[in-house]
């Protein structure tokens, strides 16, 4: 079991549906090791509070106000790293699965699965693995194997030559800020370009693709 070492894991509930927030709530402190910090119904909400408050999770609905679920990953990865995002969602849908994951979420749960997988998910997501809802991960699995064998490429070989040059900074060290400067792109280019590196290449963290990059001594 996942445990942080200055006490409980934080954890902010972003879904406008308030009596399903309470549902999943309940179970969560029924965990000594997990605490609610914060609830909020959107994505501008969900910005501004971690922009002002300490957590460490993020339990994130799709279908939300304003900022939507999709749209709100990309901004946490860019304004908070190292918070980690687990959609819980009611889509039970191959192409939001793949947007989610694609826009840096860290994991993706059915709310028909929360009762029996929730605290599953927060802990392999938390040791920094990808979780994918029970119901979805054969398909999921599936699909990646037909790709493979459709294509006959490993995934290094799908990049193009400005995803390859991005991979190689970011490895560096540069920040996304950093690249679009040195590369004369704006910084939407940037994280657009990163998001298709990380799905392309299914790593499931910055972690992966460094660790990546120095194995095949692009850095």
């Amino acid at each position: 079991m996942y445990r942080e070492e200055d006490g409980k894991c934080k954890i902010v509930l972003a879904d406008d549906h308030a009596m399903l927030r309470q549902g999943i709530k309940k179970i969560i402190e029924e965990e000594e090791n997990l605490e609610v910090v914060g609830e909020v119904n959107d994505g501008l909400e969900l910005i501004d509070f971690l922009n002002n408050n300490r957590a460490n999770l993020v339990l994130l609905d799709i279908s939300m106000p304003n900022v939507r679920g999709i749209e709100a990953v990309t901004e946490v990865r860019r304004s908070q790293p190292g918070v980690k995002v687990l959609m819980l969602t009611m889509h039970n849908n191959k192409e939001y699965l793949y947007a989610a994951i694609a826009a840096g979420a860290d994991g993706y749960l059915l709310k028909e699965n929360s009762d029996d997988e929730l605290l599953a998910a927060i802990d392999q997501v938390m040791l920094g693995e990808t979780y994918i809802s029970s119901t979805l991960s054969a398909d999921f699995s599936e699909d990646l194997m037909k790709f493979y064998r459709k294509n006959k490429k490993l995934p290094f070989e799908h990049l193009t030559n400005r995803e390859r040059e991005i991979l190689k900074m970011v490895a560096e060290g540069n920040t996304s800020r950093e690249i679009g400067d040195l590369l004369y792109i704006s910084l939407r280019t940037v994280e657009h370009h990163r998001a298709n590196i990380m799905r392309k290449m299914k790593f499931r963290s910055v972690a992966d693709l460094i660790k990546y990059a120095l194995d095949k001594g692009y850095v």
